[in-house]
């Protein structure tokens, strides 16, 4: 397979945009990854395009790819639609490297958007719940009530076992809304103490709500090509796909508890696609959907031991100028969670920060940067897991 470099990302400001439309969203995005790529809509062979509530939401069912790419000014090009919950940006970028990776074409575009804000807010919690299974959707479980009680992540035992506090928990939202107030494209801006999480409104225990990642409208946008083709549109440094791995869930017993988790699984296959291990990771985006998952993904991304991702947080490893920062860009609590656009909003902030322009949310001169999204709820875990590799 051909070496593939991403050499444009762009954003929409993730939010509430009650007069923007889903093709104004994903349109900024889209024409700010041309420009940093130094590139035009010509220069796009085929794109792809990632969303996952649209359908239920604005009733656009089909030929949303195909809507927003005409709207953005592209046509005739191949445009294939994905739609993976919350790992449908990922997903689809998965898409256009392997387009490029295979030789398929030279060039190619991902596109993750979400419209989530409407004046309707119990039809988007509706759509929401419909990226689990339908059964779980109809006895009105959200995502806040299955982080609290899934066994996939089991938190009261793991609190138990580990002597990790609901103060821990606050403490990763506190760095991610401190890392979010240096973003300007995150939602929410505002830093908070553990007492502001610690004292927030009650979700689920031990989750309150600060410790929630709010839905949101947004858009991310990522251009990749060969590194021959790059160099023809931009001088920027090189940032290079060293690895997209994707898994869906698996079945297990109600009692496993020695078959490694979908989220190790994933990313050991992304590691050893890589070439690395975790221990040569600078920077990581994860998917913390809930405070508590970014303790735990700490630990099966390989990060630390079963158990001591409670010492990251709490001796500040995983801060924006610790040995290893996760969540520069205030990850999904502070920047916001437009499910089918977080993936790419991921990848573009570990472009910008492998490139140096983070700007005051600028990690110590990383070269490798991790990706870790999931999405859905299936058979009681996480349906689609990513993990993303990038290098300079």
């Amino acid at each position: 397979m051909r070496d593939v470099v991403v050499v444009g990302v762009g954003m929409h400001p993730f939010g509430k945009f009650l007069d923007k439309s889903l093709k104004e969203l994903a349109r900024t995005a889209i024409w700010n990854a041309l420009k940093d790529a130094g590139m035009g809509p010509k220069d796009i062979q085929v794109a792809y395009i990632g969303n996952s509530l649209a359908g239920l939401i604005t009733g656009q069912e089909g030929v949303r790819g195909q809507t927003v790419m005409r709207d953005s000014g592209f046509s005739g090009i191949p445009v294939i639609n994905v739609e993976n919950a919350c790992a449908s940006a990922t997903t689809a970028f998965r898409g256009a490297w392997l387009e490029v990776a295979s030789g398929n074409a030279d060039v190619a575009l991902a596109v993750g958007m979400e419209k989530m804000f409407l004046n309707d807010t119990s039809k988007s919690l509706q759509a929401l719940i419909a990226d689990s299974e339908v059964e779980l959707a109809k006895m009105g479980i959200q995502f806040t009530a299955y982080y609290a009680i899934s066994p996939e992540y089991n938190l009261k035992k793991y609190m138990k076992d580990y002597n990790v506090t609901q103060e821990h928990f606050a403490k990763v939202t506190v760095k991610n809304s401190q890392n979010g107030s240096l973003n300007p494209y995150a939602q929410h801006r505002k830093p908070l103490t553990v007492q502001d999480v610690v004292n927030s409104r009650m979700i689920a225990y031990p989750l309150t709500l600060y410790m929630c990642s709010s839905m949101g409208d947004g858009a991310a946008a990522a251009i990749v090509c060969t590194p021959e083709v790059a160099r023809r549109f931009s001088s920027k440094p090189q940032v290079h796909v060293a690895a997209c791995a994707l898994r869906s869930g698996m079945f297990r017993r109600p009692d496993d508890t020695e078959t490694p988790s979908s989220v190790s699984l994933v990313s050991r296959q992304a590691y050893e696609k890589a070439g690395i291990g975790p221990e040569d990771v600078d920077v990581a985006e994860v998917h913390d959907a809930m405070a508590p998952a970014e303790l735990l993904i700490y630990e099966e991304l390989g990060f630390c031991k079963k158990g001591e991702a409670k010492r990251l947080i709490d001796e500040g490893v995983t801060s924006l100028h610790g040995a290893k920062p996760v969540n520069p860009s205030g990850g999904l609590a502070a920047k916001g969670h437009p499910v089918g656009a977080t993936g790419l909003a991921q990848i573009s902030e570990i472009v910008w920060q492998l490139r140096g322009e983070a700007g005051p949310r600028q990690v110590a001169n990383p070269k490798v940067g991790l990706t870790e999204n999931v999405g859905g709820v299936v058979d009681g875990e996480s349906a689609a897991f990513t993990t993303t590799i990038l290098k300079r």
